[in-house]
């Protein structure tokens, strides 16, 4: 990062265009508002600033300048997508991503088997083998 500037909180985020989720599961969670820009949506989603929820992810209505922050992601039970012009999705990377970074302590992927198709050890077991 250069002298001065800031880091963009979309750097946390995978961005899919003219893309929203639509929840079949009522028990899913969504809060919107009126916000300027996506950069907003992006900083309250990964504060979680205002949310009775984690946020994992946020679509950006462009034409009505309206942010939806939601619970969920296009991984989630009970979600569908839908082609939207209207909409661009932005998904936290740590829930979408599908490797380890570093030890692997904030790992929120859905992989849990190896590629041989070995069921992966759980992080709070050691066994069979020690961290």
């Amino acid at each position: 990062e250069g002298k001065g500037k800031k880091r963009s909180p979309l750097h946390d985020f995978k961005k899919t265009g003219e893309l929203m989720l639509i929840k079949v599961n009522k028990t899913l969670e969504v809060k919107t508002k009126l916000i300027n820009t996506t950069e907003q949506c992006a900083k309250r989603c990964s504060r979680n600033k205002g949310l009775s929820f984690p946020c994992k992810a946020f679509a950006y209505d462009r034409v009505t300048k309206r942010c939806h922050w939601l619970s969920f992601n296009s991984l989630t039970n009970g979600v569908r997508k839908k082609q939207d012009h209207a909409f661009d999705l932005y998904e936290k990377k740590d829930y979408v991503r599908n490797c380890i970074i570093g030890k692997g302590a904030d790992y929120k992927g859905t992989i849990s088997v190896t590629k041989s198709g070995i069921q992966c050890q759980a992080w709070n077991s050691m066994i069979p083998h020690e961290h």
